[in-house]
């Protein structure tokens, strides 16, 4: 190999290394081998699903236990000067319109946005899906651990608050039982209070989006979507602020995992593979040096 070659497969790696996005996955021709099959996504989504089944049959047995949850919460928040729920409850009551606006928020984003991020990432970042789809699965799996382990009735159900989306379900789809379509309500937990995936999922779509694209706007409406979702969750009196920070832990738990698989599978995959600007270097040592 010339010395002109090694120079051009320096500059090759270092072109290629630039091409790598914040998750360390290659974002050339490669990438696109990366991404796993529908089947698979599909299996684990119908997993979570599973999941979520077991955890509603379990939080939803005992009603006592999860308001007596909810009271000790907000003797907590309370000490921290944190309780703010009634307040903005009530605020919110007093201005209909808005309140019938973020009933459409906390009832239809949740459930629109996190998987449109989810595909937009599949079909046009495939090096960076891996990683942030593991984010979504582990954060979301710890929050069902959470709902199984610690049941907390929401505010909506205990005396002095108000329900939003029951007050606006007559001009919605929803019913009575938090954000699931009328005569559905069984299908949901009412009892999966802590923490917030609501603010978890709003959360891991703004890490994602604002990670994998340079424009600056799409980056601020990014940041604005879990903002935003946090007061809609608190004043419509479905989550308590310390129910939107363990909602927020435990994407940012899900996304710190994720990175240490993905690094573990990076060292496992090069382990053997030494970087092409190595092994360059390496040839340029070996070449005969002038007199």
């Amino acid at each position: 190999m010339t010395t002109c070659e090694l120079t051009s497969t320096c500059r090759a790696s270092r072109a290629s290394r630039a091409t790598r996005t914040w998750a360390g996955r290659a974002t050339g021709p490669r990438a696109s081998t990366l991404r796993p099959t529908a089947k698979l996504e599909l299996a684990l989504l119908a997993l979570l699903y599973v999941g979520y089944s077991v955890a509603r049959l379990i939080g939803d047995a005992n009603l006592g236990q999860a308001t007596n949850h909810a009271y000790r919460l907000l003797h907590i928040e309370d000490a921290l000067h944190l309780d703010i729920e009634r307040p903005a409850n009530h605020v919110l009551g007093a201005f209909p319109l808005l309140a019938l606006i973020v009933s459409y928020w906390y009832s239809l984003l949740h459930y629109v946005v996190t998987p449109a991020v989810l595909l937009w990432a599949y079909r046009r970042h495939p090096g960076d899906y891996r990683r942030v789809r593991n984010a979504l699965v582990i954060g979301s799996a710890i929050g069902l651990i959470g709902f199984t382990l610690l049941p907390m009735a929401p505010p909506r159900m205990l005396p002095g608050y108000v329900d939003t989306l029951a007050m606006t379900a007559q001009h919605g789809w929803w019913g009575g039982d938090a954000s699931a379509p009328k005569g559905l309500g069984a299908l949901t937990n009412q009892l999966a209070a802590m923490p917030s995936l609501h603010v978890g999922w709003a959360l891991w779509c703004a890490w994602v989006v604002a990670g994998l694209t340079g424009k600056r706007w799409v980056r601020v409406l990014a940041y604005a979507y879990p903002i935003g979702t946090t007061l809609v969750v608190i004043a419509t009196a479905n989550h308590y602020v310390l129910d939107a920070v363990a909602g927020a832990a435990v994407i940012a738990v899900g996304f710190r995992l994720a990175g240490r698989a993905a690094r573990s599978v990076q060292a496992l995959e090069h382990e053997h593979q030494p970087e092409p600007e190595l092994q360059a270097a390496a040839a340029l040592e070996s070449l005969p040096r002038a007199a």
